[in-house]
């Protein structure tokens, strides 16, 4: 009796404090309990997982350690083309049956990383035991984390097969995607959520504000019709978008409603199930997606209550219409208003620059291979880096002729040194071996090796920024930026040309 009454005090008191901070702030309960546990993530997320690119041998002992906890139902559930385990996760009680599967591509990690902070929430106890009792009391979760091992091996979209899992809907040729439309089967959810990564580059409509997280309710048909199955998917998503614009404003956008008849997220809307797609963008300053990985735990948290107490009910669908759908208006650096001279003439130009990321076995698991994608009137797009260089010369990296012996010789002052003449690379007696790509402070060539730096698109982006006297004041070398008056940025590094 004694415990009966502790737990009915602590939930009256949560209680209360959600309707008074709902009351102060005019937000829903939901919103108030989002806002809960975004700010208390740090106390359950997942220490050990700290970057995008992890295994599916880091992923397999946490998930067997929940074996341990009575509020799991851990098994395996089927294998990859290459023989991994692919895991079901069960918890909860509640008449409400959700699933939930992430990384089915498998360089779509971030919601990976989410679930398993929201395992270690469920199975944690404190002062928000009456949020995550309700959620377990009112539904039933069934998680799928990494249904792509093999393409999460390598941190490519596609299976082992080379199939893309999700286009595999109907064929049903790969292991991975029979697995998912059984379980679907044999679950038959009354809401999915299907968990993805999208581009960086994406926008929020015409904004300059990245796509942070966006949202979709898939079309089962292609005049994108409207039945209950899919209203309650539409309602959810007003719901989540109201929770997640307090930690994002501005940020949030929807998924172009376009039909795909080969998709599972379209296709399971069609089967009867009320299917949230979420995809993860870019946010400045977030590389591996570490805020975005707590954004999703919170939103994955507040949709569940929203689902579990049947509070979507109450936002009208009209809303979800109103949610931006998200462009491709982005670039990571953008170089304002530069002059370049070239036949003769001097051109006012803007250059966008994308940094693409080359897996590889460096601390990172990858390194960047930047290009010029964009040259010209660049008004209407934005970058996460953007530098003003009006009055200045874009100058094509001059290579230094003279061999040096061995990348040793490319000490901080004398590559400060040969950036200020406008060297952008080096030729090396001495090419590294095994060499890790994001210790070179510049580009290195062997001695008999020729390199063109004239700027054009789908080219490296390695020149300098010069005022008309010559006087380098950036260096851009493999699309990075270094202001000369300042210490070298701390995400700068060359490549072996």
């Amino acid at each position: 009796m004694r415990k009966v009454l502790i737990y009915f005090l602590s939930f009256m008191t949560l209680l209360g404090s959600q309707c008074q901070q709902s009351l102060v702030s005019g937000q829903s309960p939901s919103a108030a309990m989002a806002r809960q546990v975004f700010d208390q993530h740090a106390q359950y997320k997942e220490a050990s997982i700290t970057h995008r690119r992890f295994k599916h041998r880091d992923l397999v002992p946490l998930l067997e350690k929940l074996r341990q906890n009575p509020l799991f139902q851990v098994q395996v559930a089927g294998k990859s083309v290459e023989k991994r385990d692919i895991y079901l996760i069960k918890a909860g009680t509640g008449k409400t049956k959700v699933m939930l599967w992430s990384q089915m591509h498998g360089d779509e990690s971030t919601a990976t990383m989410a679930l398993l902070d929201i395992f270690n929430f469920l199975q944690a106890s404190d002062e928000l035991n009456p949020i995550r009792e309700e959620i377990l009391k009112n539904n039933t979760l069934y998680f799928v984390p990494m249904l792509n091992p093999d393409g999460a091996e390598k941190f490519i979209r596609r299976n082992a097969l080379d199939i893309d899992l999700n286009r595999d809907a109907l064929r049903l040729q790969s292991p991975e995607a029979k697995l998912l439309k059984s379980l679907r089967d044999s679950i038959q959810p009354d809401f999915g959520f299907n968990l993805h990564d999208q581009s960086r580059l994406y926008t929020v409509g015409s904004t300059a504000k990245p796509a942070t997280i966006s949202f979709l309710a898939p079309a089962y048909n292609h005049a994108q019709s409207v039945n209950e199955v899919r209203e309650r998917a539409m309602r959810t998503i007003v719901g989540m978008n109201e929770s997640i614009q307090q930690f994002i404003p501005g940020q949030v956008a929807k998924y172009s409603d376009e039909h795909e008849p080969r998709a599972f997220g379209d296709n399971i809307q069609k089967w009867g199930t009320s299917l949230i797609l979420i995809e993860s963008g870019g946010y400045h300053g977030d590389p591996e997606k570490q805020y975005i990985r707590q954004l999703n735990f919170a939103s994955i948290l507040s949709a569940l209550q929203l689902i579990g107490t049947e509070e979507y009910t109450r936002y009208d669908v009209k809303e979800y219409f109103k949610i931006p759908e998200n462009q491709r208006n982005l670039f990571d650096v953008v170089l304002r208003k530069v002059l370049y001279r070239d036949k003769g003439r001097d051109t006012l130009l803007d250059v966008g620059i994308i940094r693409n990321e080359i897996s590889a076995n460096t601390p990172q698991n990858f390194y960047h291979r930047s290009t010029v994608e964009e040259i010209g009137d660049m008004s209407v797009f934005t970058g996460y880096e953007e530098l003003n260089a009006e009055g200045l010369y874009l100058v094509p990296g001059k290579v230094y002729e003279e061999p040096l012996a061995n990348a040793g010789e490319l000490t901080p002052e004398r590559t400060h040194q040969l950036l200020s003449a406008g060297y952008t690379t080096v030729k090396l007696q001495q090419l590294p071996v095994g060499y890790n790509p994001v210790e070179l402070p510049l580009n290195v060539v062997e001695p008999s090796g020729r390199v063109n730096h004239a700027l054009a698109l789908d080219r490296g982006a390695n020149f300098t920024l010069q005022t008309p006297e010559g006087q380098v004041r950036y260096a851009i070398v493999n699309g990075f930026i270094y202001d000369l008056s300042k210490e070298k940025p701390a995400l700068f590094h060359g490549l072996v040309l």
